[in-house]
């Protein structure tokens, strides 16, 4: 999880979670939300054209609207790496956090943008906070995680990270 590639997606600011899960997907499978990741939002198509590994550059707001737990997992199950944006809506990236998909955030991205073509690969090392651009070779800060929320995600999630200690405490764990 300390590194990520993949290829850059643009989105605006205000993406909100209807945009990222539509409210027709609300009661689908958790196993079959990544189907509907972004299908309400400019890009329809991203379900089907998503590859593993893959980050979402956006700007302001990004996850706002409802706090519908559906909406990161959806876009944990199309395979989307990471998303890096302006700024997130809080609920939306406490909750991208919970389920272990990184969310950092940035006050360079029109630079980001600017200097980055959608589809461009990109490498994310998660834990020093910093985006490199493989055709470019530029790096870019990010804001730095705080330790317990790069444990977090480290872990997979906040459910993981829970049985990690009770582990660790040496308590049993019921699964």
């Amino acid at each position: 999880m300390d590194r990520i590639k993949g290829k850059a997606f643009y989105f605006g600011e205000n993406i909100d979670t209807d945009q990222i899960l539509p409210g027709y997907a609300m009661s689908a499978l958790p196993e079959e939300l990544g189907n509907f990741a972004l299908k309400g939002s400019e890009k329809p198509d991203f379900p089907e054209v998503v590859q593993l590994g893959d980050i979402i550059l956006a700007d302001d707001n990004f996850g706002c609207g409802s706090s519908r737990e559906q909406a990161p997992v959806a876009l944990k199950s199309s395979g989307l790496g990471a998303v890096i944006a302006s700024s997130f809506a809080r609920i939306f990236r406490r909750n991208a956090i919970n389920i272990g998909l990184p969310v950092l955030m940035t006050d360079h991205m029109a630079l980001i943008k600017k200097e980055t073509k959608e589809g461009d690969l990109l490498e994310l090392d998660v834990k020093n906070a910093i985006l490199t651009n493989t055709r470019t070779g530029k790096t870019y800060e990010l804001r730095q995680l705080s330790a317990t929320t790069y444990e977090t995600l480290a872990a997979g999630g906040l459910i993981n990270k829970v049985r990690n200690i009770l582990t660790t405490r040496g308590e049993k764990i019921e699964q």
